[in-house]
């Protein structure tokens, strides 16, 4: 029984003695066991050399934080002299930026907001960093993807993910806390990005960089000078600052790529790229660069051109396309080169340049104050929009400006010349005169005048005197309109008429062919009848000239024979009266008459005792009657002639009386 209490005590003096040396040697620090994914940073409790006197670190042995780590596996240590610290390593994210703080190091100099890394760069050799130069706080080096063995008590490496230091005092952590903060503002853990706007397929953007650290700017300078490429794209600051670059917004852009870009040293901010459509070019008006020579003329005296790239407009401006155009140094003005027109019109636009444009009031001759709506097409050659831009600031200044004014006092003067119906009906030869007198004035401000199109004018609201014009030259012009119709109203029904005789004439064609045949038969009988009675009537004709010579032969030898007869009768009485004077004479009177009265009764064949009784003398017959008449009027006579001795008048009445 003794025997087995001493073997069992025995054993347990022989697992005692194992630990208790091993938890001898563990809290004297003698064995330290560092994993392979961890680092160890060393913490020397008491030197011979003393404690640390300036910095953070025990760069000559002395008691203090040691600028040596220790990586995985057993380390042997002098007993109760050393602490070892266990960290992990620091690990940056593939993709992503992590930021190294120093926590020692000389001081910054003034002015300067990060530390130089140009003679020390490489964080793991805390000893070459401090004996180097190297300078506390942010560094401008960054750290890129990847596991970094870095000295936590010396520095801090802040990640997406986590922050990596030896333990922090309160201070420390509201210090870094607020870095934090700032570097999640900025978006600090991700490279620059620069590449087309989401949602927006012809729209690129472009990064404006602003430089945090460096010299700054000398004055009148807006934006730092370009520097060249030398930087990387802003990319290894030491690079940059030593070829110059200055701190402030940089006239450098971004364009399109990734680009690893410590945010503590240069921020960014993305716009879009300058679109220059077709149509149009731009004109640069730089706010920064270099002063240039002026190159519009001695003849061109309202502004300096420039060359490309000094301050101020430049002469050439950019064509048509996308520019990668830092809009802090300068502005591009658009200016139309293809045809655009402004209109004078109240709620529409004909551009981008008369939204402030409405009707002109006119006041004319006989005192009507219409609005005139109208508009002019005008252009704008590429080569003097430089030019215009000097000149005017831009394109809308020049239309609200000049173009307006100078357009309202052309039509208010000439409205003044005619009166209101005048400007109505000269609208046509108006718009011509306007034409070629604006031409040359738009030449004076290096524009050319297309067109101009004037619109009707019209009442202002409230004005009912203009629309009494108005509907009056309405009713004119519908009464005109309703002659006019009813004039072609019956030409229509002149050919409506003459239709309907066609389709009369082409139904009855057959019918209408014949009767045209009969006609023809008749006409050519007729033409004959016609030629034959003309035939008969030259043959009457013939011959009734003939008989008519014969009548008139004839007539003209009775003509003769009577004459003759006359003139012989005449003699024979002219002889008988001559040889009857006196009582002869009456006897040879009476004795003609009763042969000329026997005559007559003869011819005549009237019964000398005629049937019926008239009234008369004694007898009661027509022949005593007559003696009776003839026997009066010779007792007249009778008494005539005694009444002149020279019996003159009784020959004359004898004489008369045997032609009777």
């Amino acid at each position: 029984m003794n025997h087995l209490l001493q073997t069992g005590e025995i054993a347990a003096l022989y697992l005692a003695v194992p630990l208790a040396i091993a938890a001898l040697f563990w809290v004297a620090g003698i064995i330290r066991y560092i994993p392979n994914d961890r680092i160890g940073v060393v913490e020397k409790l008491w030197s011979l050399r003393g404690s640390v006197k300036t910095g953070l670190l025990a760069l000559q042995g002395e008691a203090g934080f040691q600028p040596e780590l220790r990586r995985g596996g057993f380390h042997f240590f002098a007993p109760f002299q050393y602490r070892v610290h266990i960290y992990s390593m620091v690990s940056v994210t593939q993709g992503k930026i992590g930021y190294v703080f120093a926590r020692d190091g000389r001081d910054l100099p003034a002015g300067q907001t990060l530390a130089d890394n140009s003679a020390v760069s490489d964080f793991r050799d805390v000893s070459a960093f401090l004996a180097g130069g190297g300078e506390k706080g942010p560094q401008r080096k960054v750290l890129r993807e990847g596991t970094h063995i870095i000295n936590p008590a010396l520095f801090v490496v802040m990640t997406e993910e986590a922050t990596y230091s030896l333990s922090l005092n309160t201070q420390e952590k509201a210090y870094y806390g607020k870095m934090r903060e700032l570097l999640d503002e900025r978006r600090a853990f991700s490279p620059v990005v620069v590449k087309s706007a989401e949602g927006e397929h012809d729209s690129d953007l472009l990064a404006i960089v602003t430089v945090q650290d460096g010299p700054a700017l000398v004055k009148d300078e807006l934006l730092a000078p370009d520097v060249g490429e030398v930087h990387n794209s802003y990319q290894e600051p030491e690079k940059f600052l030593a070829a110059g670059g200055r701190r402030g917004r940089q006239e450098r852009v971004l364009v399109e790529g990734t680009w690893y870009i410590n945010r503590l040293f240069a921020t960014v901010e993305f716009i879009r790229k300058t679109v220059i459509p077709v149509g149009y070019v731009g004109v640069v008006v730089s706010y920064t660069g270099r002063r240039g020579d002026d190159l519009s003329g001695s003849e061109y005296s309202h502004g300096e051109l420039v060359a490309n790239g000094c301050r101020g407009v430049w002469r050439d401006p950019l064509m048509p396309g996308k520019y990668a155009f830092n809009t802090y140094a300068g502005k591009i003005e658009l200016v139309p080169t293809t045809n655009f027109v402004l209109m004078w019109k109240s709620g529409e636009s004909g551009s981008n340049f008369d939204s402030n444009l409405r009707e002109i009031t006119l006041i004319t001759k006989d005192a009507f104050e219409p609005l005139l709506p109208l508009s002019v097409v005008v252009h704008i050659d590429y080569r003097k929009a430089p030019m215009v831009v000097q000149r005017f600031g831009n394109i809308a200044q020049l239309v609200e400006q000049t173009l307006d004014p100078m357009v309202s006092s052309y039509f208010k003067n000439v409205s003044q010349t005619k009166t209101f119906i005048e400007l109505i009906q000269s609208r046509s030869e108006l718009q011509v005169n306007a034409s070629n007198d604006m031409r040359e004035r738009f030449r004076a401000y290096s524009l050319e005048f297309e067109e101009v199109l004037i619109g009707t004018p019209k009442a202002q609201q409230g004005d009912v005197q203009i629309e009494n014009i108005m509907a009056q030259l309405r009713d004119r012009q519908i009464a005109r309109e309703q002659v006019e119709t009813f004039a072609q109203k019956q030409i229509a029904a002149d050919k409506e008429r003459e239709l309907n005789e066609a389709e009369q004439r082409a139904a009855k064609q057959k019918e209408l062919t014949g009767s045209l045949v009969d006609i023809s038969i008749k006409e050519n009988q007729g033409s004959a009848s016609v030629k034959a009675a003309e035939k008969r009537r030259q043959e009457i004709e013939a011959l009734a000239h003939a008989e008519k010579f014969k009548q008139e032969m004839e007539g003209s030898g009775r003509a003769s024979a009577i004459r003759s007869v006359g003139e012989a009768e005449a003699s024979a009485i002219k002889a008988k009266s001559e040889a009857l004077q006196g009582d002869g004479a009456d006897k040879q009177l009476m004795q003609t008459v009763m042969l000329r009265l026997a005559e007559a009764f003869e011819a005549s064949k009237v019964p000398l005792v005629p049937q019926i009784q008239l009234g008369g003398g004694a007898d009661g017959n027509a022949f005593s009657t007559l003696m009776s008449l003839m026997s009066s009027l010779k007792a007249v006579e009778l008494a005539q002639v005694h009444a002149r001795p020279d019996g003159a008048l009784g020959n004359q009445i004898s004489v008369g009386d045997s032609r009777a």
